[in-house]
């Protein structure tokens, strides 16, 4: 199956697989990498049809998760449905049971900080979680026995009183050469050998590749070239999400991933050209930031340098992308959260309105609850208050995600002490 038809097949069944659970009330980039729905906004969280304030984190004093109480969990419950076809939340579960049982995660939860959550208590919860999945025969059956078992953790939010910041985001499926050619000019590039060497400050992205993008090869990247693309923005995004699948011109299919970068913070574009005035701040979007672009290529020259950090790559075997834990994310059952103050690997449950593209080509935002794994993290994605969700691959995915940008809440699901 050829990569395009084969992608907007993986992606459509990603969409009705969400859409489908939301009509009851509700998917590796490198670890300090901002989502690429992100990109529009100086906080990264992009702006949509339908806007939101910005939600600045605050530090956090009290402990980033709270107990829910009976009572007001028993309100919550009722939201909770099993997805109609369980296969990807299952392998989204073994993937983090496969990472909870590893020496990383014996690392990751040696010092974790919120009282009575520990990764045996985590790893104990997603046995019986996996097991009742499997094995419920509705999800009324289902909730019966979450409740009785069950304690519900909710984030507090950047807000403390449990408010989170939701955005989306996916691996994107390029058109790319193994050689360059006059149509594929803007590179990729490997890790350098040396990087670690690097004397600080690092160069900026215009000094390893030019405000033009093509003077790669005259500089400290010359010779490490690994692929070339088309579109220059289409690179840069690459970059942005830190993993990519590439359709070659001889008809192969090429997946590259994260393999370091220069040692600079993420600088928002997309915020860059509102402060100009060239985006209205209810304009900040993926498809508007790309639309802008396309109609004004002239302001990459400008406007990408600002973004001084710059990015490698591998080739990679072809699989899923990779989250933070080194276990693959799932289309619509994996999330990125700070794993500095979220349990990495537990089951969550995301509140927030999923946007729904409708037949007349419209998008509209269903409030959706969702069974998730917490498997990622990202450069963005910092304090109680923020939630990446991961969408998918290829361009449908790019659009959907690129479209999330909600206040919702996050709620964590672990055995009763």
């Amino acid at each position: 199956m050829g990569l395009k038809r084969s992608s907007r097949l993986l992606i459509r069944l990603a969409l009705v697989s969400l859409a489908a659970v939301a009509t009851l009330g509700w998917g590796g980039r490198e670890p300090d990498m901002p989502s690429l729905a992100a990109i529009a906004s100086g906080t990264e969280v992009s702006g949509t049809e339908a806007s939101v304030p910005e939600y600045p984190d605050q530090p956090t004093q009290p402990p980033p998760l709270r107990p829910v109480a009976a009572a007001e969990a028993q309100l919550f419950w009722p939201s909770v449905e099993l997805p109609g076809d369980r296969n990807p939340l299952l392998r989204a579960i073994d993937y983090s049971l496969h990472y909870l049982a590893s020496s990383k995660a014996a690392a990751d939860y040696q010092d974790y900080g919120v009282p009575g959550i520990s990764r045996d208590r985590v790893w104990r919860s997603l046995q019986r979680l996996r097991q009742l999945v499997q094995t419920s025969p509705s999800s009324a059956a289902f909730r019966e026995t979450l409740a009785q078992g069950f304690v519900l953790y909710q984030s507090i939010g950047h807000d403390g009183q449990g408010t989170v910041a939701y955005t989306g985001y996916f691996e994107p499926y390029y058109a790319a050469s193994a050689v360059p050619t006059p149509q594929y000019r803007y590179p990729l590039y490997r890790r350098p050998s040396d990087l670690d060497r690097w004397t600080s400050p690092h160069p900026t992205r215009q000094d390893l590749e030019g405000s033009d993008g093509l003077q790669g090869s005259q500089g400290p990247l010359a010779g490490l070239e690994l692929v070339w693309l088309a579109n220059r923005l289409e690179a840069f995004l690459v970059q942005v999400q830190g993993s990519a699948k590439l359709e070659l011109t001889d008809g192969r299919v090429m997946s590259v991933g994260y393999a370091g970068r220069t040692d600079y913070p993420y600088t928002s574009i997309g915020r860059a050209l509102v402060e100009d005035g060239k985006l209205a701040p209810d304009q900040l979007s993926l498809p508007n930031l790309i639309a802008h672009f396309d109609a004004h290529p002239q302001d990459l020259d400008r406007y990408l340098p600002q973004n001084q950090r710059f990015i490698f790559f591998r080739q990679t075997s072809g699989g899923p992308p990779t989250g933070s834990l080194n276990v693959p994310v799932t289309a619509g059952y994996s999330i990125a959260t700070d794993k500095s103050l979220m349990p990495p690997g537990a089951m969550a449950l995301i509140q927030f309105p999923l946007p729904q593209p409708t037949p007349e080509g419209e998008w509209t935002y269903t409030d959706t609850t969702r069974l998730v794994l917490d498997q990622d993290t990202g450069g963005a994605i910092l304090g109680p208050g923020r939630v990446d969700v991961f969408i998918g691959s290829g361009p449908e995915a790019g659009d959907l995600a690129g479209r999330i940008n909600h206040p919702g809440r996050l709620f964590y699901l672990l055995l009763r002490p």
